[in-house]
């Protein structure tokens, strides 16, 4: 063989030598590539499962729908809070009451309930209205000739079963009490199809200050986006838009120390997440009175009590732990003075919303964007007038209730709550005729009676205990002292 055959043989096998492993290297290297591939797709998709669980964990409220709007929020919460489950701000229409809800028999269910008993009735929309204040509202409409549909989704905050209770204590007055959720828009619109409302009294809202520091998004979720999806409707798909008297809290007062407390006052310092969307849904409410020509009252509740009252405040959960045997906690100001609050009754209360809603005036503007010109936009205080000191509260629950209370006193922490509540009633006074007439005495009393009998209990409830208004000297020195 010539050495230049030998030579381009050679030359022939090296170079397939060469390329042979050219592309074992090109085969390893596609191997590698797709080997890294299938490894980055498991990263990513395990991380991003991982993303999903703890934006839920962290976040529950944008993504599930178990909760959270309680009916009538009234007053600050006490400390015995309730878990609650959450409800998410962007509801699914295919799992919503908006697609369970439907037919001719339900839609009869819906007007009938809605439908007024006298003549110039109303017909109001009461959302939250198996909630402590919705349900006497209801209460009171239907008996007096009223046409009310109720609204509420039942949510854990405190013990559903109470709620299940009031509707049907409702359904025995006639008043349908549907279970559904504010923010379901779909479902909102669909009742404005059957019924011309001519008045909403939104009394939905997540309640409670001190929850308010473990759940905050509860609270956007019911105050802020529940309040805007109320507005979205009676605005732009109601036909006539109806008059809106909606839930405030006397905790827009915040850190304000002028007393007693005047709708005159500064409400920009909120001591509470609570107290922040209460005060943004009255800022909400301006801008939906001004563009869209919406009647709007809000309300600013003072510590409402009564019968079927609310778990989670104090007045409440002291008169468990009292027929219990256990100890409640008590505050007390940095300077050491008893907390008082302007304690409420709740058909004090209910004369208040109902007085609001008799002379809340029309709406002015329409489905089209226009509005023949301007609609009232009010703001009241509702309260009693008098601060009474916790302390003496407690002290007329172991009177009624014949037993001691096992107290611990401790210095009231920054957690939203303030030292007092104080109301000025004079507009409401001048607007409807607002007055309060109930005692606390006379109040804890009737609750007391509803407590002993509701929870079935063996208590002989003790007489003789004052039914008549404090003395004005007295009510002069609580009302001096909450000044201070």
């Amino acid at each position: 063989m010539p050495a230049t055959d030998a030579a381009a043989k050679g030359v022939k096998l090296e170079r397939y030598a060469s390329g042979g492993a050219m592309l074992l290297r090109r085969v390893a290297s596609g191997k590698i590539v797709s080997a890294s591939s299938h490894l980055l797709f498991r990263a990513t998709v395990l991380a991003t499962l991982a993303l999903v669980f703890l934006f839920t964990f962290h976040y529950p409220s944008l993504l599930s729908r178990s909760l959270s709007l309680s009916g009538g929020g009234a007053g600050s919460g006490g400390s015995g809070m309730m878990h609650a489950s959450h409800r998410s701000l962007l509801m699914s229409s295919s799992s919503s009451a908006s697609a369970a809800y439907g037919g001719a028999a339900w839609e009869k269910e819906v007007r009938r309930s809605a439908k007024p008993r006298r003549d110039g009735g109303i017909t109001v929309l009461v959302t939250g209205a198996a909630g402590f204040v919705g349900t006497h509202c209801s209460l009171a409409l239907r008996a007096r000739g009223d046409g009310v549909l109720g609204l509420d989704n039942f949510n854990s905050y405190y013990d559903p079963e109470l709620k299940r209770a009031r509707q049907r204590l409702l359904a025995d007055r006639g008043v349908l009490v549907l279970d559904a959720d504010i923010n379901d828009g779909l479902l909102l619109e669909k009742l404005f199809d059957l019924v011309a409302f001519t008045h909403v009294l939104h009394l939905a809202a997540q309640a409670g200050v001190r929850y308010a520091m473990e759940a905050p998004q509860t609270y956007v979720a019911s105050n802020v986006a529940g309040l805007v999806s109320v507005f979205e409707v009676a605005a732009k798909h109601a036909d006539p838009q109806p008059a809106i008297v909606w839930a405030s809290s006397s905790s827009v007062y915040g850190l304000n120390t002028d007393a007693p407390f005047s709708e005159e006052h500064r409400t920009d310092r909120p001591a509470s997440l609570y107290a922040a969307t209460k005060k943004a849904g009255e800022a909400i409410a301006h801008t939906y009175n001004h563009i869209y020509g919406l009647s709007i009252t809000g309300l600013r509740f003072f510590t409402v009590y009564g019968p079927w009252g609310r778990p989670d405040m104090a007045y409440f959960f002291f008169t468990r732990s009292i027929v219990a045997g256990e100890p409640i906690t008590m505050f007390r100001a940095a300077d050491g003075a008893d907390a008082r609050r302007d304690f409420t009754y709740i058909d004090d209360v209910v004369k208040g919303c109902l007085g609001a809603l008799d002379t809340a005036g029309k709406s002015t503007g329409s489905k089209s964007g226009k509005k023949s010109g301007p609609a009232p936009l009010r703001v009241y205080n509702l309260g009693n007038t008098s601060p009474v000191p916790v302390t003496r509260m407690v002290a007329i629950l172991e009177k009624l209730l014949g037993k001691k209370a096992n107290k611990r006193i401790v210095t009231m922490p920054s957690n939203g709550d303030v030292p007092f509540t104080h109301a000025n009633v004079s507009h409401a006074a001048h607007d409807f005729g607002y007055r309060p007439t109930t005692s606390l005495d006379a109040g804890l009393r009737h609750f007391v009676d509803w407590f002993v009998n509701y929870y079935k209990l063996d208590i002989k409830i003790a007489k003789g205990t004052r039914a008549d208004k404090p003395s004005s000297k007295k009510k002069k020195a609580a009302t001096t002292s909450a000044s201070s």
